[in-house]
C-alpha cells in the first residue's frame, strides 16, 4: 500500500511540473529564432528532435523535451552492449570463427578421431579469459570516466544551492561556478563576479589555444546578482540543436513580457573550458552529456582498435586454413584412392562398410585430425602475455610522475607490440609539449642584455636582490647632471632603462586584483601577465586600474598614467599601443611587437635631444638589439620589441578624431582603423626587447630528438596561432634555424590547389624523400587542403617535409589529419595529447597516449595508454614497445612452429596409416602438449625477453628504427619461412625415428611397440626440439626463462612416468599402460634422444652462426656489444664495421643523419629563409568584447559582488 501510495505521489508531482511548464510557455509567448526572436507564429515547445530547434526553461527541473542527462562515457563497452561487441571482436579473429566451426563438426558422432570437446572446451577458456581481461580493462575506464561524472558543482534548486555530481546536472538548470574550476555542461552566460557580466575562460583543453578569452553576458541578464533575483527570473531560450561547431552559438532569449534578444557564442561556456581570473560566474544549462560540443567533437564510442601484428596473423591464418583445407582434400581423395586399391586384400580392416567410402565424412575427419596447425592456444597465451605487459607498463616506476602521484596506465593491452612499430607520431601543443605557463627570462634595453634580479643572502642571513637593471638606472639618476660624456651616457641609458620598466607596467590590457596585501594579475594574454610580473621583479609594480587611468609604483614612487587609447593586436597587426599621457602631461606612444613591424616605424635619427649621440651609435643600439633577439630566439624565448613616441597635443587631437571616425565607420572599418594606426604608429623610438619563455614539460627537446633519431616522423596539431606554434616549434628542436619554412595560409581551394601543386612540383624527384623543411599550415586552409581532390597531393608534400605543423585546428581536423595518415600509408600512427579537443585524434590513431593533466583527464581516459609528461613516451616507445614488440613476434612465430612441428606429422604418419585419420599420439597426450608441455617457452619469452636492455634502448634510438630498415621480426616472409623450417624440422622428427625402428624391435617383457610407442618416441623429440628451438631464439636468459625450458621437457617426461602407470587404478590411459618401461628401458630412445633433436636443429644453428658473424643485424651487434660490456653505440659510428658486415647497419646510420643534413631541393625551392627573431604573441582577437571594453569597465578601487 505505502509503495502504491509512493508511485501515485511521483506521478502526480510529475504531472504537476508538466503543467506548470505548459502554463509557463504560454506566459512567455511564442519565439521565432529569426530576427532576435520578434513575435510570430506559435511553436509547441513540447517538440524536440536531434534536427530541430530546442527549447529550453530556465530554472525548470523537468523539460518538456526529452534531453540526453549529462552523464558521459568512454567506454568500450556497457552492460547490455557488453556480449555482442565483445563477440563481434573475437570472432572478427580468423582463428576464433575456425575454431568454432571445428568443435561443432566434433559433436557429429563417429567424426572426430579426437574427441568431442577437445577443442571446444579450450575455445570456451579462451573466451573466456579475454572476457575477462576486456572486463578488468573496461572498469578501469568506468572509473576514470566516474572520476569526471562524480565532480561536484552548485546548481539553483529548490531555492536554495545544492552541491549535486555532474551526471545530474540537467537542461534548464541554473548552476554557479567557481574560479579555476571547469564547466559542467555547456552553459548561457547570465552574470559573473566582474563588471558588465564579463568573465575569462581557458579554452586550451577545447582549442590549445593558451590565451585567455572573454565572455560577456547579455545586458539584461547581467544584473542577475543574487539567489533571489535568480529565482525569480522566467525566461526561455531558443536555440540551434546540438553540433561540434566551438566557435558557432545562435540562441533567443525570452523573458516574461520582455522584448527577446539574441544570443551568440560571446555569451557560451562550453564543457571542458575553465573558468578563469572570474571569482564566479551564473549560468543556464543548455547542452548535456554527449550533446556538449565537446563530446559532438569526439568519436561517438571508443572505437575497437585491433594490433598491426593481429591484423597480420588474420590474414595468414586464412592463408594457412587454405592450406589446411587442401591438405585435407588430398587426404580424403588419397583415402578413396587407397581404400578402393586394398579393399580386396585388407578385407579383415572392414573396408567396404558405407563410412569408409564416404568423402565428406573423411574430409570432415582429416579437418578435425589437422586443424591443429593453427594454433587455439595462441589467443589465449596472447591475452595473458599482453595482460602482464601492461601490469609492467603500470608498475614502471621510471614512467612514475611523483610530483602528481601520476603512474603510467594501460588501459588496454591489446596494443602493447603496436608501440614498438610506431612510424608517425601526432602531438598537441598545449599541456603536452608545454606547461602552458609565460616567465618572463630576460632583456634587452638600450642594447644591453639584462637577466631576473638574482636574491642574494648577506653575512647576517639578510635576503636582498641583486639588479643590474636597477643598479644601471640609480647610477644614470646620480650621474645625471655631469658633464662627463661617459656620465651622461649612463644617465641617457637610465632614462632609456626607466621608459622600458614603465612601458612593460603601462602597455598591456592586464587586471590587478588586490587579495591580502598582495596584487594578483588577471590577463587574457599569458604573454602580458608575464611582462607585467617580469616588472614587478624588478621593482616596477602595476598597482591600479580604472577605466580612465592606472597606476604603477616605480622603485618606490607611485605614478599615474591616463589611458587616452588603445590600439589592440591582431595577427595582421603583430603589435599592439596604447596612446597615454604621462605625469609630466605629455602625450605618448608606447608600442610593442614583433620586431620586423616595430623595425620599420623606427625614425631615422634619434628624437632624445643628445649632442654627442651619433647615427652610428643607433644603428649600433638597433644591430645590437638584433643580435640579442637572436640570441633569445636560438634559446627557444618568445620576443617582442618595444618602442615609444612623444605627440605633439594638436597632432594627437587630430589623429583622435580621425581615430574615432574609423571606429564609428559603417563601411570598410578594419582597413580605415589599421590606417589610422599607422598614421601615429610612426617614428618610434626603439627601447628594447623582451625574451619570455613559454615553458616545457621536462626533457621535451631531448624526447622529440630522440623520437626523431628514432626514424620516427612528428607532426604537431594545435588550435593555437601560427606564430605561437612556429617558436614552440623552434623551442622544442623540432625546427632548426635556417630550415626553410612553407607557409600555407589560403583562402580558397583553387589558391591552396595551386600552391600545394606547386611546391610539389618545386621539390622535383626529390618529393618522395624526406627533405629539412618544415610546413606550416593553418586550419582553414587545411579544409580546403584534406578535400578530395587535392588530398593526395598534400599527403606526398607532407611526406616530403621533414616537419608539419598544423595550426589552429579543430578537434575533428585533428583527427581528419590522423585519418589522412592511417588510411593511405602503411605507418602505425600514435596520438598523444591532454585535453579534451585530443580525444578524436586519440581515437583515430592506431594508438592513443593520453598525458593525465593536473587539470583534465578526457584525454587520458579516452586512450590506449596514459602517461603523465611526454617525456615518458620515450621510454614507453622504446623500452617497453621495443620488447612487446619483439617478445610478441617470437610468441607468435614460435606458437606457429611448436604446432606445425608435431601435428604435421599426423600428415606423415597419414601416408603409413592408409589415410584412415588414425592419430599416432594418444589423445590427452595430444590435449596438454600446448596447454602443459609446450605452454611455458612462449610465456617465458613473452614477458621475460629482452633483445637489449632498458638503458641501451634509451641511449641509442637507432635500435628503434631497426625494424624500418631490413630487420622486421615479424613479416609475411618470416613468418612463412618459419612455417618452412617447421614442416621440415616435423618431417625430420617423424622419419628419423621410424628409421630407428624400421626393424620391428621386442621388448624385454615380449611386446612389440606397435604404432603408440612409435608416437611417444616422436613426442619426446618433439617436446625436446621445439623446447631447444626456444633456447636458441631466447636473448636473455633467466631463472624463469631456464625453468620454462627445462621444466618442460622435465614434466613430460614425469607425466609419461605417472600416465602409463594410470590404469588400471583409474580408467584413463590403459593404451598407455608399460610405455614407459618401453621407453626408458631402450637404448634407441635415449640414443635418439642425443642424436635426433640436434641434427634436426643442426640448420638452424647454422644459419644463426652464419648470420651473427657475416650478416650481423645491428640489433644483435649492439647485445653483444652490451654482453661485453661495451658502448653499443660504436655499432653507429664504425665505418669499417658497417661497410664490412651489414647494409642494414649502414642504413641505420643514415637514420641518425637524415635528420641533421640538407636536402639539394631545399635550395631549389621558393621559399626566403629568414633568421627566427622568436615573436610569438598570444591574444583573443574578433570578439565582441574587445581589449579596450575590459580595460574601461574595470575599477580595481571597488568591490566586487558576492553572487550570494
Amino acid at each position: 500500500m505505502e509503495v502504491a501510495t509512493t508511485k501515485l505521489l511521483q506521478w502526480f508531482n510529475e504531472l504537476r511540473s508538466r503543467v506548470h511548464l505548459y502554463l509557463h510557455a504560454q506566459t512567455l509567448g511564442p519565439i521565432r529564432a529569426e530576427n532576435g526572436g520578434s513575435q510570430g507564429e506559435d511553436q509547441p515547445p513540447t517538440q524536440h528532435g536531434d534536427s530541430e530547434e530546442r527549447v529550453i526553461f530556465v530554472n525548470a527541473p523537468h523539460q518538456p523535451a526529452k534531453y540526453k542527462n549529462n552523464h558521459i562515457t568512454t567506454a568500450k563497452y556497457s552492460f547490455l552492449s557488453f556480449v555482442p561487441l565483445f563477440l563481434f571482436e573475437q570472432f572478427r579473429r580468423y582463428s576464433n570463427c575456425f575454431f568454432l566451426f571445428i568443435a561443432l563438426m566434433q559433436q557429429i558422432p563417429d567424426v572426430s578421431p579426437t574427441g568431442r570437446y577437445t577443442t571446444l572446451v579450450p575455445l570456451i577458456f579462451i573466451l573466456s579469459v579475454s572476457a575477462l581481461k576486456e572486463i578488468v580493462e573496461d572498469i578501469k575506464r568506468h572509473r576514470a570516466d566516474d572520476e569526471i561524472n562524480m565532480r561536484e558543482v552548485e546548481v539553483l534548486r529548490d531555492g536554495r544551492w545544492q552541491w549535486i555530481q555532474w551526471r545530474a546536472v540537467a537542461v534548464g538548470d541554473v548552476v554557479k561556478v567557481h574560479n579555476n574550476t571547469f564547466f559542467p555542461a555547456d552553459l548561457i552566460l547570465l552574470s559573473s563576479s566582474e563588471p558588465q557580466g564579463m568573465s575569462f575562460i581557458e579554452t586550451a583543453n577545447l582549442d590549445g589555444e593558451t590565451n585567455l578569452k572573454i565572455r560577456q553576458a547579455h545586458p539584461d541578464t547581467a544584473n542577475l546578482l543574487d539567489t533571489a533575483e535568480l529565482m525569480n527570473f522566467r525566461a526561455n531560450i531558443q536555440c540551434e540543436p546540438p553540433n561540434r561547431h566551438l566557435y558557432e552559438f545562435h540562441g533567443v532569449l525570452r523573458e516574461t513580457n520582455k522584448q527577446s534578444v539574441a544570443l551568440g557564442p560571446d555569451q557560451l561556456l562550453l564543457r571542458g573550458a575553465m573558468l578563469r581570473n572570474t571569482r564566479w560566474v551564473f549560468g543556464v544549462v543548455i547542452y548535456t552529456g554527449h550533446d556538449t560540443k565537446l563530446m559532438q567533437n569526439n568519436t561517438a564510442t571508443a572505437p575497437l582498435k585491433r594490433s598491426t601484428l593481429d591484423r597480420l596473423i588474420n590474414t595468414q591464418i586464412l592463408m594457412l586454413f587454405f592450406i589446411l583445407l587442401l591438405l585435407c582434400i588430398l587426404s580424403a581423395i588419397f583415402n578413396v584412392v587407397w581404400t578402393n586399391a586394398n579393399k580386396h586384400g585388407l578385407w579383415y580392416l572392414g573396408l567396404n562398410e558405407e563410412t569408409t567410402k564416404n568423402f565428406a565424412y573423411n574430409l570432415l575427419t582429416f579437418i578435425i585430425l589437422f586443424n591443429n596447425l593453427i594454433p587455439i592456444s595462441l589467443q589465449v597465451t596472447l591475452e595473458v602475455v599482453r595482460y602482464v605487459q601492461a601490469t609492467f607498463i603500470n608498475m614502471d616506476i621510471e614512467m612514475y610522475h611523483a610530483e602528481t602521484d601520476t603512474p603510467a596506465m594501460a588501459r588496454t593491452s591489446n596494443l602493447n607490440e603496436e608501440l614498438g612499430m610506431v612510424n608517425y607520431v601526432f602531438t598537441d601543443k598545449t599541456g603536452t609539449l608545454t606547461r602552458n605557463v609565460m616567465e618572463f627570462k630576460r632583456c634587452s634595453v638600450g642594447g644591453k642584455m639584462y637577466d631576473l634580479p638574482i636574491p642574494v643572502i648577506d653575512d647576517e642571513g639578510v635576503s636582498e636582490t641583486c639588479c643590474e637593471l636597477i643598479e644601471d638606472i640609480m647610477e644614470g639618476r646620480s650621474v645625471r647632471d655631469s658633464p662627463n660624456p661617459i656620465d651622461k651616457k649612463k644617465a641617457e641609458h637610465a632614462a632609456v632603462l626607466h621608459e622600458f620598466m614603465v612601458m612593460l607596467s603601462v602597455c598591456h590590457t592586464v587586471i590587478p586584483e588586490k587579495v591580502d596585501n598582495s596584487i594578483i594579475y588577471h590577463a587574457a594574454s599569458p604573454d602580458e601577465r608575464a611582462l607585467v610580473d617580469g616588472a614587478r621583479k624588478f621593482d616596477y609594480v602595476f598597482d591600479t586600474r580604472t577605466p580612465h587611468y592606472v597606476e604603477i609604483v616605480a622603485l618606490g614612487e607611485t605614478l599615474r598614467y591616463e589611458i587616452l587609447n588603445v590600439i589592440e593586436f591582431t595577427s595582421a597587426r603583430k603589435r599592439m599601443s596604447v596612446v597615454v599621457k604621462t605625469p609630466e602631461g605629455k602625450i605618448k606612444i608606447l608600442c610593442k611587437g614583433a620586431d620586423s613591424v616595430i623595425y620599420e616605424r623606427l625614425t631615422p635619427t634619434n628624437p632624445i635631444e643628445v649632442s654627442d649621440l651619433d647615427q652610428e651609435h643607433i644603428d649600433d643600439f638597433r644591430d645590437a638589439t638584433l643580435e640579442h633577439l637572436e640570441a633569445f630566439a636560438s634559446d627557444g624565448l618568445r620576443t617582442l620589441c618595444f618602442a615609444s613616441a612623444e605627440i605633439p597635443e594638436n597632432v594627437y587631437q587630430w589623429w583622435r578624431e580621425s581615430y574615432h571616425k574609423a571606429l564609428i565607420s559603417t563601411s570598410n572599418r578594419e582597413n580605415m582603423l589599421e590606417e589610422t594606426a599607422n598614421l601615429i604608429e610612426t617614428k618610434l623610438t626603439l627601447l628594447g626587447a623582451t625574451a619570455i619563455e613559454d615553458q616545457l614539460q621536462d626533457q621535451v627537446p631531448e624526447t622529440i630528438q630522440s623520437l626523431l633519431q628514432a626514424d620516427i616522423k612528428i607532426w604537431v596539431l594545435t588550435g593555437d596561432k601560427q606564430e605561437t606554434a612556429i617558436n614552440i616549434g623552434y623551442s622544442c628542436k623540432l625546427i632548426t634555424h635556417g630550415m626553410p619554412l612553407y607557409i600555407i595560409n589560403e583562402s580558397s581551394l583553387d589558391k591552396t590547389r595551386e600552391v600545394i601543386i606547386q611546391r610539389c612540383l618545386d621539390f622535383g624527384i626529390d618529393l618522395k624523400c624526406q627533405n629539412d623543411v618544415a610546413l606550416i599550415i593553418d586550419g582553414s586552409t587545411l579544409d580546403f587542403a584534406l578535400s578530395c581532390d587535392i588530398r593526395m597531393d598534400f599527403l606526398e608534400l607532407c611526406s616530403a617535409c621533414k616537419v608539419v605543423i598544423c595550426c589552429r585546428v579543430s578537434p575533428i581536423q585533428k583527427a581528419e589529419v590522423v585519418d589522412l595518415i592511417t588510411s593511405n600509408k602503411k605507418a602505425v600512427t600514435l596520438a598523444i595529447g591532454d585535453g579534451a579537443n585530443d580525444v578524436a585524434m586519440i581515437q583515430k590513431a592506431h594508438i592513443g597516449v593520453g598525458i593525465s593533466g593536473v587539470e583534465g583527464l578526457q584525454a587520458a581516459c579516452a586512450s590506449d595508454y596514459s602517461i603523465a609528461q611526454f617525456r615518458f613516451l620515450k621510454r614507453l616507445l622504446f623500452v617497453h614497445g621495443s620488447w612487446n614488440y619483439s617478445r610478441m613476434c617470437k610468441l607468435i612465430l614460435y606458437s606457429f612452429y611448436k604446432n606445425i612441428c608435431l601435428y604435421v606429422i599426423e600428415l606423415w604418419f597419414a601416408i603409413y596409416s592408409g589415410w584412415s585419420g588414425q592419430i599416432l599420439f594418444e589423445r590427452w597426450s595430444i590435449g596438454l602438449y600446448n596447454v602443459v608441455f609446450t605452454a611455458a617457452p612462449p610465456l617465458a619469452m613473452g614477458l621475460f625477453d629482452k633483445v637489449c636492455s632498458a638503458e641501451t634502448h634509451l641511449a641509442h634510438p637507432g635500435l628503434y628504427a631497426t625494424k624500418n630498415n631490413g630487420e622486421s621480426f615479424f613479416n609475411i616472409k618470416v613468418f612463412w619461412i618459419w612455417i618452412v623450417n617447421a614442416l621440415i624440422h616435423s618431417s625430420l622428427l617423424y622419419w628419423l625415428p621410424l628409421l630407428a625402428l624400421t626393424q620391428d624391435v621386442v621388448w624385454a617383457n615380449g611386446r612389440d611397440g606397435g604404432y603408440l610407442l612409435l608416437g611417444n618416441f616422436v613426442y619426446t623429440y618433439v617436446v625436446v626440439t621445439v623446447c631447444a628451438k626456444a633456447g636458441l631464439i631466447i636473448n636473455s636468459w633467466t631463472w624463469v626463462t631456464h625453468l620454462a625450458t627445462w621444466g618442460s621437457i622435465i614434466l613430460w617426461f614425469l607425466f609419461i612416468f605417472i600416465y602409463s602407470n594410470f590404469w588400471p587404478v583409474l580408467n584413463v590411459g590403459a593404451v598407455m599402460l608399460g610405455n614407459d618401461k618401453m621407453l626408458f628401458s631402450s637404448p634407441v630412445f635415449w640414443l635418439g634422444l642425443i642424436l635426433i633433436p640436434p641434427a634436426v636443429l643442426l640448420l638452424d644453428v647454422t644459419v644463426k652462426a652464419v648470420k651473427n658473424t657475416v650478416w650481423k643485424s645491428v640489433t644483435e651487434a649492439a647485445r653483444e656489444n652490451e654482453i661485453r660490456k661495451s658502448d653499443p653505440g660504436v655499432i653507429f659510428n664504425n665505418q669499417d664495421y658497417r661497410s664490412s658486415l651489414t647494409e642494414t647497419a649502414r642504413l641505420l646510420k643514415n637514420v641518425k643523419s637524415v635528420f641533421s643534413r640538407r636536402s639539394n631541393a631545399a635550395s631549389r625551392v621558393n621559399v626566403e629563409v629568414e633568421l627566427s627573431h622568436g615573436f610569438a604573441f598570444s591574444q583573443e582577437e574578433g570578439g565582441s568584447v574587445t581589449q579596450t571594453d575590459v580595460i574601461r569597465a574595470y575599477d580595481t578601487n571597488l568591490p566586487k559582488p558576492g553572487g550570494m
